[in-house]
Order: C-alpha cells, then sequence, then structure tokens
C-alpha cells in the first residue's frame, strides 16, 4: 500500500506538468494561426482592393490597356483609390464583424455603376454622374424601347442580372459561415484606423476648395472637361469629385454692386403696332438634317418645308440626350455654360420660381401652356412648368389618346392637337410644345413603309436605322407644314418656331458614313467640327411676314431673344441684355465662344480675363437662379410681379 502511494505521488506531479505543457502549447498553436490569418488578412484585402479598382476602370474604360496605364502611371490616383477601397473594405469588415465580408458588400456598389457607366458612354458619350440616380425611373420607362432595338444585350442583362444576385446571395450566405470572425479589440483597432482616414478623404472631396492632401495624392478635379476627369482620376474618384455637383458657388466678384452696375436700356411701353402674336414654339425631338451625312443620298428629300423656311441653326450643348438642358435655355435665356459639367438644371436647381418666357407672356396678358404628349413626371417637368410660370401643362395623362407612331405619340396626332387647343382660346396665348416622336432608338420595323430611300455603300443594320429616321423626319417636315398651313388662314398673327434639341442617336450610321470618328460628338474641338456635330436646324415663321432668314447658327438661350424680336416685343432681359451678349456672341458653349463676326474663342472659361458682357451674364443668372435677386425689379419685372413673396435660392 505504502508503495503504491509513493509510486502515485512520484507520477502525479509529472503528469499534471505534461497536462500544463500540452495546454500551453495548444494555446500558443491556436494564438500563432490567429496571428498569422491576421497577417495574411490583411495583404489579401489589398489584393482583392487592387482587383476591384482594376475591374471596374475595365469596364468603365473599356480597354485593360488604358486600364494597366492608369495604375502604372504615378501621376495618376489609380492607387489612391486602392487605398480608399482597402479602408472601407476593413471599415464595413469591422461593422459586420467577418474578415473580407466588406469586400463582398462593395464589389457590387462598384462594379455596376462601372456597367451603367460603359452603356451610357456607348449612347450618349459622358460617363455616369451621382445626379443620374435622380431620374433612373425614366430609364425604365424607356427600357422597352432599348430592348426592341438591342434584344440580345437586353437578354445577357437580364439574365446576367439574375445570375449576379443569385452569385451575391450564395457568397453572402458562405461568408456569414466560413468567413474568421473578427474579436471585439481588432474590430475597434480596424476602425481607429480606417475611419479617421476615411474622414480625411472626404474632406478633399470639395472640388471647389484647395486641398494640399489633395494635390500631393494627384487627384485632380478637371470639372469643365469630364471626359478628362475621368481618365485622369479613374471612374470611383471622378464620381465621387461630381458629388458636391450641385453646390453651386458664386461668380468671383457676385454682389449687389456688380448687378447694380450692369447696364439696363430704356424699355418703350407697350409692344410694336403688330398687337399680340400668338407663339407657337417646337422643340422636336431630335430633329437634325439627315443629308448631312457624307456618302449616303437620301430621296426624296426628308425635310423639304423645313429647307425653304430655315431661318438659322441651333449650336445644342448636347448629343443624342438630354433633351431638358436644351429646354432649359430655350425657356430661360440662361445658360448651361455657367452650371457644372454633367449638371441637369431640371433635376437639381429648380425649386424655386425663375424667370422665363411663360412668365414674360404672362406679364403681356398671354395663356401660357406647356404641350408635351408623355408622363408629366418625366424631367420633373410638372414642378419645373410650375416655376417657370406656366399657367398649364397638357400631358399624357390630361390630353385625349393620340396615334402612335412606334411607341411614341406621333408629330401628326400631337400637331392636330395644338391646333385644336389654339382654336379654343380666345385670349393671346404663347405655347411650349416638346415633340416625341423622333425619340432613339431608331429600330428597322418602328414604321410600316419608309418612304425615304437611303442609297451608299452602308450596312444592312446603319441603312434601316437611317430609313427610320428619315422617315421621322419627314413627318415633322409634313407636320411643320400642316401647321404653317392653318396658320394662315388665321386674322391673328402667328408665330410659329421649330428647333431640333440635339443630334439624333444614330450610333454606327456616324462612323459607317465618316461623318465623325466615333458613335458620339466631340464635346470640344475646332470650330467647323464642332458646328458640324451640334448644329440642329432652326426656323422662325410668322403667317404674316414669312420666314426670319439668315440667323445663323445660335445657342438655345438666344431663342427667347429672337422670339420676342420677332413678336415686335421689348424686354429688360429678354430683348435688352441678351440683345447686348448676342450683338457680341450668338454662341456660349462650355468651351467655346462664337462671336457675331463667326470666330471662335476656345477655352473661355480658364482665362484670366473675361468678357465683361458674358461675366455679367453669368452673374445674372447666379443671382436669379442661387443668389438673392438682386436684379429682380430691374430685369424681370413681370416676374416680381407674378413671385412678389417667393425667397431667394
Amino acid at each position: 500500500m505504502a508503495s503504491f502511494e509513493t509510486a502515485v505521488s512520484t507520477v502525479a506531479p509529472r503528469s499534471a506538468g505534461t497536462t500544463f505543457g500540452i495546454g500551453r502549447s495548444r494555446e500558443f498553436g491556436r494564438n500563432w494561426a490567429k496571428a498569422r490569418r491576421f497577417a495574411l488578412s490583411l495583404p489579401l484585402s489589398l489584393a482583392l482592393a487592387i482587383l476591384l479598382v482594376f475591374a471596374v476602370e475595365c469596364i468603365s474604360r473599356n480597354s485593360v490597356q488604358e486600364t494597366v496605364a492608369y495604375f502604372l502611371d504615378p501621376m495618376r490616383p489609380a492607387w489612391t483609390t486602392v487605398g480608399i477601397f482597402l479602408l472601407v473594405s476593413l471599415t464595413l469588415d469591422a461593422l459586420f464583424g467577418r474578415q473580407h465580408i466588406g469586400m463582398l458588400i462593395l464589389a457590387p456598389l462598384a462594379v455596376v455603376p462601372a456597367l451603367i457607366s460603359h452603356q451610357k458612354q456607348v449612347f450618349l458619350s459622358d460617363p455616369l454622374y451621382p445626379t443620374d440616380f435622380l431620374f433612373g425611373r425614366q430609364i425604365m420607362e424607356l427600357m422597352p424601347v432599348l430592348v426592341r432595338d438591342r434584344p440580345w444585350t437586353a437578354v445577357g442583362i437580364v439574365v446576367g442580372s439574375v445570375l449576379a444576385i443569385v452569385a451575391i446571395g450564395w457568397l453572402a450566405r458562405f461568408a456569414w459561415r466560413r468567413f474568421p470572425k473578427l474579436a471585439r479589440k481588432p474590430r475597434l483597432a480596424r476602425l481607429a484606423v480606417s475611419v479617421p482616414l476615411l474622414v480625411s478623404f472626404y474632406n478633399i472631396m470639395d472640388y471647389n476648395d484647395f486641398s494640399w492632401l489633395r494635390d500631393r495624392l494627384n487627384v485632380i478635379p478637371i470639372m469643365w472637361d469630364q471626359t478628362e476627369n475621368y481618365r485622369h482620376n479613374g471612374f470611383a474618384m471622378a464620381f465621387a469629385l461630381n458629388l458636391p455637383m450641385a453646390n453651386v458657388t458664386a461668380p468671383a466678384g457676385y454682389m449687389i454692386d456688380a448687378i447694380d452696375n450692369i447696364p439696363v436700356k430704356p424699355v418703350p411701353a407697350g409692344t410694336s403696332h403688330r398687337g399680340k402674336p400668338d407663339v407657337i414654339v417646337l422643340m422636336s425631338e431630335s430633329l437634325w438634317d439627315p443629308t448631312r451625312l457624307p456618302n449616303v443620298k437620301l430621296s426624296p428629300d426628308p425635310m423639304p418645308t423645313i429647307r425653304e423656311m430655315q431661318s438659322g441653326n441651333v449650336f445644342s450643348p448636347e448629343f443624342g440626350g438630354m433633351t431638358a438642358n436644351v429646354e432649359f435655355e430655350a425657356l430661360t435665356g440662361f445658360s448651361n455654360a455657367f452650371l457644372p459639367y454633367g449638371s441637369i438644371p431640371y433635376q437639381q436647381y429648380i425649386r424655386n420660381p425663375i424667370p422665363s418666357l411663360a412668365t414674360f407672356f404672362r406679364g403681356e396678358g398671354y395663356v401660357a401652356r406647356a404641350v408635351h404628349p408623355f408622363q408629366k413626371w418625366f424631367w420633373n417637368r410638372s414642378a419645373v412648368y410650375a416655376a417657370f410660370g406656366f399657367q398649364d401643362f397638357r400631358s399624357e395623362e390630361n390630353m385625349p389618346v393620340m396615334q402612335k407612331r412606334g411607341i411614341f405619340a406621333s408629330d401628326e396626332s400631337l400637331t392636330k392637337e395644338i391646333i385644336r387647343q389654339a382654336d379654343a382660346m380666345d385670349d393671346p396665348f404663347f405655347f411650349f410644345t416638346v415633340t416625341l416622336q423622333g425619340h432613339g432608338p431608331y429600330e428597322a420595323n418602328r414604321y410600316a413603309k419608309n418612304t425615304i430611300k437611303v442609297e451608299g455603300t452602308l450596312p444592312d443594320a446603319d441603312r434601316q436605322v437611317l430609313e427610320t429616321y428619315a422617315q421621322g423626319v419627314k413627318e415633322a417636315d409634313d407636320s411643320l407644314k400642316k401647321l404653317m398651313d392653318w396658320a394662315k388662314e388665321r386674322d391673328r398673327e402667328t408665330i410659329i418656331v421649330i428647333f431640333g434639341d440635339h443630334l439624333p442617336p444614330l450610333n454606327t450610321v456616324y462612323t459607317s458614313t465618316g461623318f465623325m470618328p466615333g458613335v458620339t460628338a466631340s464635346r470640344k474641338g475646332p470650330l467647323d467640327q464642332m458646328k458640324a456635330q451640334h448644329e440642329t436646324p432652326l426656323v422662325v415663321w410668322s403667317n404674316k411676314t414669312g420666314p426670319v432668314k439668315d440667323i445663323g447658327t445660335i445657342s438655345p438661350a438666344f431663342l427667347s431673344y429672337k422670339i420676342l424680336q420677332q413678336g415686335g416685343f421689348e424686354h429688360p432681359y429678354y430683348t435688352g441684355f441678351l440683345g447686348n451678349v448676342f450683338d457680341r456672341h450668338h454662341v456660349i458653349d462650355r468651351y467655346m465662344l462664337i462671336g457675331a463676326d463667326g470666330k471662335d474663342t476656345t477655352n473661355w472659361a480658364r482665362q484670366k480675363t473675361i468678357d465683361e458682357t458674358v461675366r455679367d451674364y453669368r452673374f445674372l443668372q447666379h443671382d436669379m437662379m442661387f443668389g438673392k435677386r438682386y436684379g429682380t425689379d430691374r430685369f424681370f419685372e413681370s416676374h416680381a410681379e407674378l413671385f412678389p413673396t417667393q425667397p431667394a435660392m
């Protein structure tokens, strides 16, 4: 018994020590495994961030070569973007308590906008801006047209979207079960490092203020040239730089004295001896002269009436879309050239009453009515037209059902409706009408019969697109003739104005004919090139005096001046001030001024000294849209009477 107890007492301590040693060894192993996973986690997160940024740039640029150049150029912020993606990923990891789950969340949020941006550049030449999401509903409404134009692309997008959603769902489930958990201390450590750094990056995003850090990181806001902005900074960084776009700063020198010092011509009382003519303005969707295309012949001429009556051309600031921006200039007499590139005034800035042709005509005792055969929410028109002073907006919701050409209301049917409404008026009226039939894309079978023959060497698909578009132009021309024939029978003077908002999105028709090297127009370039790619037909016609000739090429902002000039009206802004500006400059574009002498001035906004008439023009626009409205009483008396209690924005 004694010997047994001795044996036990001898062995027991040795067994306990062995067990303790094994426990320490296992704990050390676990700690070593955690340390190793943590050490490998950061390089893996970095590698995933690099891969994601590379994928986003490949998609948005549609070029592996350009993406590689972006990463290899030390003067461009590719690695800064990688750093931001890494910090966002680490922050999300800490918030959700799983390693690498942040990258799983971030990837679709980065890749999907890049895909949308690529498609937008195909159709409209511009990349995706944050403000584009404000009219996502409009894109969905037009989806049937896009599907009809590219059915297999649509099928691919749908299938790809479904697969992507399923894959993301599976990955999320897998990640939540299998990705290593983060303990409390590592989570706090990640947040302590990543959040302050992200805040510092956020503070450099406002391009209106100089930032030493932003300069050191080679993040250069190039807001006056968004193509270069996205090329230099990359999609994600340029998109972020555009987030403060709605924050429009006052131009240097803007103050009450600057507005007071703008000269105002004395305005005669009343109108001309011709009385008060009725005015009908038609902004014709995508109206353009397709006979300008080289190496093809269209027969017969699709626009004989417009060609005979043509007064000049409108220099559109847009291409293939963004109708609302052209409409903004035509109705207000203000210019997109003074607003941030990529902005959409109808979506971003029109929140309070703003002077327009509608407020002018109402001040003259007219009925001011807007007419558009589509839904009133499109381009936010319902709210915008009310802010512009229109008494009434006739849209698809409150007009008779119209005959369709394709899926859009026909120009012929719209013309009949305009005539019907005009015949019901007793008081003088101002109608502003936006047509719809000419909207693209121009699918091959939109019309049962195309009466315009296209001759020339073209791929069949391009020939069909051009025939469809030309048929639409012919029907717009026929509708204009019908409206003019009706006006000729009227006793009261009737002024009819028609112009195209932008060139149509004909895609490869442009390259196949050699009209331009790409499928979208250039935003800046030599004068001849810019005029070719941005001019649309303009007709200013009266049933008493016929067409106005030799207007030349003008910005949409000067249409109000030409309309009121034709009507015999005087106004301190629309004929007085704008008349002074027009005497010096016929086109005010973001990148180019075209003088009354036909000579151009490029990059005028980057020059140290800006022409004083352009400077005052910008002052007045800012004053009425964003400022204190110091100039309301002197320049927009009728607006002051209609909206006397409205505060400044």
